[in-house]
């Protein structure tokens, strides 16, 4: 594994006697895409927040590039991009105003990458920023965390309000930040996004990090369903106590059954027979995350929630 960019230890917040995260522990390697999943009101801002200095915590630690953020915060900021999931933007400016006026604060950028994400993601930076609808917005918050080519991008919600084809286009710009060495850290509620661009994702419940997990290595454990059609019907109960195989079901020559884990069992056993087709339907994020929010409701409340 490369070098953590990233590193929380113990990070807890409380506002007040509500709960804002509790006791996390990630880390997030140098040149990876790590997905930070999780419903409105889970912790996902606050814990970005922190990671910036913008909030204290109440106990742990965060370092980023292996500084401590409460000790050497303004420096480490100087080489992250940010994008907040509530963008505020300067009255009274136009898009490219508060673009150069953000890129002054961060020591100068390279006007030609600018112009080039504005044409990639098809913003007017001419118009007065509170004219703006909340995608053109949100545009504009994209490029000036995408312009400085930073080492980190820390980005919260990023695709709030933005349509089908300029999410595609930011789709393109993560992969070009990763191709590029870079670093990028997705806070999202959205599931199929975090699908299309992680490597790893951490989901977070009631500001508890739950699990932190390659995407492909969370759905080997979770449950799929298979179907597979012989030429001819095999004995049924050659299939019946296979290791992880569930809910065996014959129609004719064609099987139906869940399987948890590994297939090597249930494929060895019907490459005995001939095999017409065979069809697995795969599980998506969507489902494994909903497999962790099971009986959320019977969840003990104790210090109370934040809406972070």
């Amino acid at each position: 594994m490369n070098d953590s960019i990233v590193k929380v230890r113990g990070l807890t917040k409380y506002y007040g006697k509500n709960r804002g995260i509790l006791d996390l522990d990630f880390e997030v390697s140098e040149g990876e895409v790590f997905g930070y999943l999780g419903p409105n009101g889970a912790g996902k801002t606050t814990t970005i927040r922190t990671l910036l200095d913008l909030i204290r915590p109440t106990n742990g630690e965060a370092k980023i590039f292996g500084k401590d953020v409460r000790l050497d915060g303004q420096e480490v900021r100087k080489s992250v991009g940010y994008l907040p999931g509530e963008l505020a933007l300067f009255k009274g400016m136009t898009g490219k105003d508060v673009l150069t006026y953000l890129g002054n604060v961060k020591g100068g950028v390279d006007w030609n990458y600018v112009i080039e994400l504005s044409n990639r993601l098809e913003a007017d930076l001419g118009q007065e920023v509170t004219d703006l609808s909340s995608g053109n917005k949100q545009k504009l918050g994209l490029i000036q965390a995408f312009m400085t080519k930073p080492r980190l991008l820390i980005l919260d919600e990023p695709t709030n309000g933005l349509d089908p084809l300029m999410q595609q286009e930011f789709f393109r710009l993560i992969e070009e930040a990763e191709e590029n060495g870079q670093t990028v850290f997705v806070s999202s509620h959205i599931l199929p996004v975090v699908e299309r661009i992680c490597d790893r994702v951490g989901i977070i419940r009631n500001g508890k990090l739950v699990t932190v997990e390659e995407i492909e290595d969370l759905k080997e454990g979770t449950l799929r369903n298979l179907e597979i059609q012989f030429a001819e019907r095999p004995p049924e109960e050659r299939f019946q106590n296979l290791p992880g195989v569930e809910e065996v079901n014959f129609e004719d020559s064609r099987l139906r059954c869940k399987v948890v884990g590994k297939l090597d069992d249930l494929i060895k056993e019907a490459a005995r027979y001939e095999v017409e087709n065979f069809i697995s339907h795969e599980p998506n994020l969507e489902e494994i995350f909903l497999k962790y929010y099971e009986g959320e409701e019977e969840l003990d409340q104790q210090g109370g929630q934040s809406d972070a």
